[in-house]
């Protein structure tokens, strides 16, 4: 029998698992768009059950799992997280009443889990994390008909999870074609097998600090301190960028210049044209990069910025941020009231002038968890709330947010995207109710398409397209469709390739590592271009990640 005891170790065993694996899991994800990671989502979700079992001293497991759950919901992350605290809510309700849990208790309660992770997805897709669970649990089903010993029960179901994970690929072409599994199923493994190691050997593993990911080699690091962990590990201190301007009597090959700054640093990009080098590294002696550089022509712009100095800064505006109270609860005398995500000084207060009463610090690479917007959505004085996630991956822990939320009502509009966000808002009708609004503003936000310019976060290949890591990129509607060598090229290309015909009004917002003058000439040349058809607007958004973001609105029929 498992007691509430060991079920509390094994989950924490899990979540150590995951934790010090959430970086080999966060390299599978096989897209090169910095995103929100699946293995940091993951372990941040469990980690919230981790903090809730502190305080638990019960030996029951069903309150312990009712714990679990309830912490897991609210800290949910991400789309992989959602799902994740959706199995362990089946933990909740299949060992609800219960003091110790046998193997067919656990198999019930996955399977509760795996029937509520897919009805929350609106079009489940076979060959990630719901097919792991899945297969997992109906190979539990059969075992559990032999034996009912929770040892050898779940270690039956840690068998077929790996198994199932090993034919992801089969199940989607696109994970073959990279040559990895699924990162939410392995993540989902890695914590299963934490708990298998306390359930079968009475071993909890320890979590074992791993160096992060190396940064990545972005034209800006205000772009890639958004991205980064807190906690990594920094092998060298300066972050040196420099543009060469290229000697033409110097046929001397810039893959030279490369082969010797991997001798001194890390993180090292070397992008050139018939005009240029760009040159991005990370080394303990900047003076040596320079110098090398110098060989290939004169020095057009330098940047050395200090690591450790900005890390350091950067914790501990986090610890702040960390300490800060939450919302007060304001009561819903309103009738209607706005909370939307979003990152950035600039979008933040064009979303506050647009009606929001709260905006919560998120979005790409930074979900907020469940707890975040259910706060927003509490401080927020009106009886009908509508939230507006503005991400793709955070549209699940909107949706979570509404069914834990008693005193008002919570609407969830599915915007993917900041411009889709800006157009929901601009088509709100305070004389109308809330049905007429939220046709109305769906509408008008489904005829936004979204570019966006950002970097490369790892290696990858689309197409016939092979994408070094730190080469700019653009995306058509989150389709990689660009790949050039500044910001500014990629958005004038994908500009091209997007605004149509049909076009009526273009928003480019420009982000925190853009400055006002090269928004400016981008933006001038996007009128230049097009302004005789459309009506284009600029924003300071002042947003991480992406360089530019691109809102091309549509005629609606």
């Amino acid at each position: 029998m498992l007691t509430g005891s060991l079920l509390k170790q094994a989950i924490i065993s899990g979540a150590n698992n995951i934790c010090s694996q959430k970086e080999r899991i966060n390299d599978l994800n096989i897209f090169p768009v910095p995103d929100g990671d699946t293995g940091t989502n993951m372990s941040m979700t469990i980690s919230e059950a981790v903090k809730a079992l502190s305080s638990c001293d019960s030996d029951n497991a069903g309150e312990v799992a009712k714990v679990v759950a309830s912490s897991m919901l609210r800290g949910a992350r991400g789309n992989s997280g959602v799902i994740l605290s959706l199995l362990f809510r089946g933990f909740s309700k299949g060992l609800e009443g219960k003091n110790d849990a046998t193997g067919k208790d656990l198999v019930k309660a996955l399977g509760l889990g795996v029937d509520a992770a897919y009805k929350a997805v609106m079009k489940p897709t076979e060959g990630t994390i719901l097919t792991v669970a899945r297969e997992a649990f109906e190979h539990g089903a059969k075992v559990i008909k032999k034996t009912t010993d929770p040892a050898e029960v779940w270690s039956a179901v840690c068998t077929a999870a790996s198994e199932s994970l090993d034919r992801t690929p089969e199940l989607l072409p696109v994970l073959k074609k990279a040559g990895v599994v699924d990162a939410g199923g392995k993540g989902l493994l890695v914590i299963f097998e934490g708990m298998l190691s306390v359930i079968k050997d009475g071993v909890m593993i320890e979590y074992a600090e791993q160096a992060s990911a190396s940064a990545s080699a972005g034209d800006d690091d205000t772009f890639r301190s958004a991205a980064a962990e807190f906690d990594e590990v920094i092998n060298f201190t300066y972050c040196t960028e420099f543009i060469v301007g290229r000697d033409p009597e110097v046929s001397t090959s810039p893959l030279k210049l490369r082969a010797y700054l991997e001798t001194i640093g890390d993180c090292v990009v070397v992008v050139d044209d018939e005009e240029i080098i760009k040159v991005h590294v990370h080394t303990e002696d900047p003076g040596k990069a320079l110098q090398r550089g110098l060989q290939y022509g004169q020095l057009l712009t330098v940047k050395v910025e200090n690591m450790r100095q900005q890390h350091e800064q950067a914790k501990a505006e986090n610890e702040k941020r960390q300490e800060k109270k939450k919302l007060e609860v304001a009561a819903p005398e309103e009738e209607i009231g706005f909370v939307a995500v979003a990152s950035g000084d600039g979008l933040t207060t064009l979303f506050t002038d647009l009606g929001c009463a709260q905006v919560v610090s998120g979005g790409q690479s930074m979900n907020p968890s469940t707890d975040d917007i259910y706060d927003a959505v509490m401080a927020t004085p009106a009886k009908t709330v509508f939230v507006l996630p503005n991400n793709k991956n955070i549209i699940m822990a909107a949706e979570q947010t509404a069914k834990i939320v008693e005193d008002r009502e919570v609407v969830i509009l599915p915007t993917k995207t900041i411009p889709q966000g800006i157009t929901a808002m601009l088509a709100f009708d305070p004389d109308s109710d809330t049905f007429i609004n939220k046709t109305n503003m769906t509408e008008a936000f489904k005829s936004v398409s979204t570019g966006q310019i950002t970097f490369a976060a790892r290696d990858s290949e689309f197409g016939m397209k092979k994408i070094k890591e730190g080469e700019i990129i653009g995306l058509d509607n989150g389709k990689l469709t660009v790949a050039e060598k500044s910001p500014k090229k990629a958005l004038i290309k994908l500009a091209k390739s997007m605004i149509n015909k049909d076009s009526e009004f273009v928003t480019l917002i420009y982000g925190a590592g853009i400055s006002e003058q090269d928004a400016q000439e981008v933006y001038d040349e996007l009128v230049l271009k097009f302004g005789k058809d459309v009506d284009i607007n600029m924003i300071n958004g002042g947003q991480p990640i992406y360089y530019y973001i691109l809102g091309i609105e549509s005629a609606q029929e």
